[in-house]
Order: C-alpha cells, then structure tokens, then sequence
C-alpha cells in the first residue's frame, strides 16, 4: 500500500477542501435549521461540476477516474463542513459505480453522465424496508413480468436524497420460491416512472440537510430495460456495493470526527481558568492526544480498504474495519470535544453540538456496528469453520 498521496489525490483533496470551506461551511446551519435547502442543490450541483459525483467512474461516462483513494479523502474534507452534503455525494457516487459494475452500455450511457454531470441533483439507493434493514434477504417488495415491462410493489425506508434524486436502484424480489440471495433482481427506476411516489422527509436528529424518505411503489411500471445486471442477482450486487459504500461513510464519519477535535484543539488554546490556558492541564492534553491517535489509526484503516478495492483485491472485511473504527471512534471525539469544551460546546454558538448529532448516524447506516462485527468475525473464522 502507499501510504502518501499522489499528486492527483493531493489536487482533489486540496480541492475539496477549499470549497467546503468557501461554500458549505456558511451553509451547515441553516440546513440544520431546516433552511438554506437552495443553496443546498445548488452546491451539489457544483460538486458535480468538480468532478466529485463520480470520482471512481470511467470518464468515457464523466467520470472523473480518480479512484477510491481520492474518493475517501474527498469525502472526508467535504464532512468536516457539512456532513449531509457528503453522505449525499458518496451515495450518488456509489449508484454510478453499481450501474457502472452491473449495467448494459446502454444504461452506462444513459445515466451514469446525468448523475456526474448534476443534471440529476443526486442518485438514491432503495434497499432497506421496514422489515429488511441489516438483512436485506427480507425484503416484500415484489417486481413481477408484465409482457416487456415490470410491474414493483412495495415500499423502501430511509431512503437518502429521495426527494431530489432523478434516478433509483431499486432492490425488488422477482422469484420468491427460491431462497433470498437468488431471487432478489435490482432495477433503474427515474423519479418520474408512473406509480413512484415520495414520502415526506423524516425529522432526525442529525444531518437534517440531507433528505431521508421513504419511497413507495404502487403498480409502478418500468420497461424491461430497466433491470440492472442478470435477474436473481440482486443479493450478490448490493452485498458488494454496500462494502464500498462503507468505504464512503467511513470517510465521513473521519471528518466529522476531525472537525470537531478542531473546534475542542482551538478552544484550549483559548479559553483561561485558574490564570492559565486549559490547554496547558494534563488532563485535557491527554484527551486531545488519545482522540487525534483514534482518528489518524481510523484515516490508515480506510486508506487499506480504499486501495484494497482501487487494486481490485477483495476489501470487504476491510471495508467493515475501517467503518466499525472509524464510525465509532469519531463519535467518541465528538462527544470528547463536547466535554472539554465544557458549557459553550453544548451552545449554538459553537458547530460542536451538531457535529455531536451529525455523527450519531454514522455508526448505524450503511449497516451497523454490530452487524461489522459479525461481517469480520465470519471473515476471520471462514478457514476453520
């Protein structure tokens, strides 16, 4: 593995970096507040224009073919400002890998440049279902032939970006009387297919920004053009396309881990009690230097899985480390920073108190801690069981 950065690695993040603080950091609260939804889309819009809707895509498809490795670390600066404008950015970005892993040319053509050029304002991944979240084998929404068409029934939860996404893949059983992993199809579903229908953004406790809804299909008719890959393997795709999104969330759990020891690291070089800096108390010293040590150990963990999946070598396992750490290692600096920054870090006045919300999240989507845990466990014992 290397471990330092390419020149283009370097450019992107650089890059990410300056417009997430020239652009979304003014922004971050109002979409806490429920404003500043315009400026929002307007943003994405512009991250698009950067290249950023489609870092590991072929540029035959506007991709920017930068790799995963500059994916990560684009995600990671793009969070430490607004972590819904980057859990919006990895999920578009993942729908045009899978429709560029599983698709016919024809759909490659068709949809992968509206997602990287923003002419679709983000993409939506419609797995989870009220009865199948971390085992998507138990789904009830049901795809069924209709001469060239499809016919889905059903509905899918907590659906990111669902209300201004242009384009869905969707997860649908199409043979129930086969076990689940070979029964389970997905399909390319536009907002606008007759029968699709939008429900209202959930009201959550953090990244109030990015939208989640539940999406619902009734009698919804697509053509038969529209199902992704080879019928019955739907399981296998979104079992692979979730470690790599894992990836994604991973980074942004990172910054927004970073931004708020950032905030904690200035305030002891602020603050006085007893006559001195608080920075100068050992305590708090330690606590500063255990949580920048966890994060560093979470960027090297996903570093390994980002270029374990760019060389093509098998970064499931990893992926779910680098996750399960970093995910809950940036929830620990955040609600470390909560505490050495005392009173004010609870107050508005400071982003620390949404970081602390933002970050919640983290360690549940894209699969939760514990279900990590089993992935590696069953990992690790899969030679001597």
């Amino acid at each position: 593995m290397q471990l330092s950065l390419t020149e283009e690695q370097i450019m992107v993040q650089q890059t990410a970096r300056q417009f997430a603080s020239d652009q979304l950091l003014a922004n971050a609260d109002a979409l806490d507040r429920g404003q500043g939804r315009v400026q929002f889309l307007a943003n994405l819009k512009s991250l698009a224009e950067l290249g950023f809707m489609g870092l590991n895509v072929n540029a035959e498809y506007g991709g920017s073919e930068a790799g995963v490795v500059a994916f990560s670390v684009a995600i990671t600066e793009i969070a430490r400002a607004c972590a819904s404008t980057a859990v919006t950015m990895s999920v578009s970005n993942m729908v045009a890998e899978v429709i560029q892993a599983v698709g016919n040319e024809e759909q490659k053509q068709h949809y992968i440049p509206r997602i990287c050029s923003g002419e679709y304002s983000a993409a939506g991944f419609c797995l989870t279902e009220s009865v199948a979240g971390s085992d998507p084998s138990a789904m009830r929404t049901r795809a069924v032939r209709d001469g060239d068409a499809w016919i889905l029934n059903g509905s899918k939860l907590y659906i990111t970006s669902a209300e201004y996404a242009g384009v869905f893949v969707v997860w649908a059983v199409t043979d129930p009387d086969v076990p689940a992993s070979k029964g389970i199809s997905c399909f390319i579903v536009e907002t606008s297919a007759e029968g699709l229908s939008v429900g209202p953004a959930e009201h959550k406790m953090g990244q109030s920004g990015s939208s989640t809804n539940s999406v619902y299909f009734d009698n919804c008719r697509v053509p038969g053009s529209a199902l992704l890959g080879t019928p019955g393997d739907g399981y296998r795709v979104a079992v692979g396309e979730l470690a790599g999104g894992r990836i994604g969330i991973a980074s942004l759990a990172l910054g927004v881990g970073l931004a708020a020891m950032d905030h904690a690291r200035d305030f002891l070089g602020e603050r006085e009690q007893f006559g001195q800096k608080i920075g100068n108390f050992q305590g708090l010293q330690w606590m500063l230097a255990d949580r920048y040590t966890e994060l560093e150990a979470a960027r090297l963990l996903i570093m390994q899985a980002a270029w374990d999946k760019q060389q093509g070598r098998p970064f499931g396992a990893a992926a779910s480390m680098a996750k399960l750490f970093a995910s809950e290692k940036a929830n620990d600096a955040c609600y470390s920073a909560l505490q050495m920054m005392g009173g004010a870090g609870y107050t508005r006045d400071y982003p620390l108190e949404r970081l602390a919300r933002d970050v919640r999240v983290t360690s549940i989507y894209e699969g939760t801690s514990e279900i990590q845990r089993l992935i590696i466990g069953r990992e690790l014992l899969r030679d001597v069981m």
